[in-house]
C-alpha cells in the first residue's frame, strides 16, 4: 500500500479550506476565499506564498510569459482555488501545467463555489 504524498501537509491545507468554506459558504468571489484562506494559514502557522509566480523555460531560456499559482504551501505544494459550480478537466490541466512548470509533484485544486467543498489531489 503506497503512502499519500505530503499527507500531513495536504491534510492541514484542506483543513484550512474546510474551515473557510464552513465560515463563508459558497457564493463569494475567488478573491474573498483567497484572502480568508491566507488568514487561516497564518492562524495555523502554515507556510505559504500567495500569487506565487511560476517561471517557464524553453530550451533553458526563461520565457517572459509565466503563470501565477494562487498559493504555494510548504514550498512544495501548489494550491489552486476556484469559486465555480464544479471542477472540470480544464482546471485539472491548469494545475498539471503549474506542476510541470515548477517540477513539483503535488497540487491541490479546491473549489469553494460548490455547496460542499470540492477538492482534488493532483500528483505528477
Amino acid at each position: 500500500m503506497s503512502q499519500l504524498l505530503f499527507k500531513e501537509e495536504s491534510y492541514d491545507i484542506i483543513g484550512c479550506c474546510m474551515e473557510v468554506h464552513r465560515e463563508l459558504g459558497p457564493g463569494f468571489l475567488e478573491a474573498v476565499y483567497h484572502e480568508a484562506l491566507a488568514i487561516e494559514f497564518d492562524t495555523r502557522f502554515i507556510p505559504y506564498e500567495h500569487e506565487k509566480e511560476l517561471n517557464i523555460s524553453y530550451k533553458s531560456i526563461e520565457l517572459r510569459k509565466g503563470y501565477f499559482a494562487d498559493f504555494m504551501c510548504h514550498e512544495k505544494i501548489i494550491l489552486e482555488i476556484k469559486a465555480i459550480n464544479e471542477i472540470n478537466s480544464v482546471h485539472i490541466s491548469q494545475v498539471l501545467n503549474y506542476l510541470k512548470a515548477t517540477d513539483l509533484r503535488l497540487g491541490l485544486l479546491v473549489n469553494f463555489g460548490a455547496k460542499k467543498l470540492e477538492y482534488k489531489r493532483i500528483v505528477r
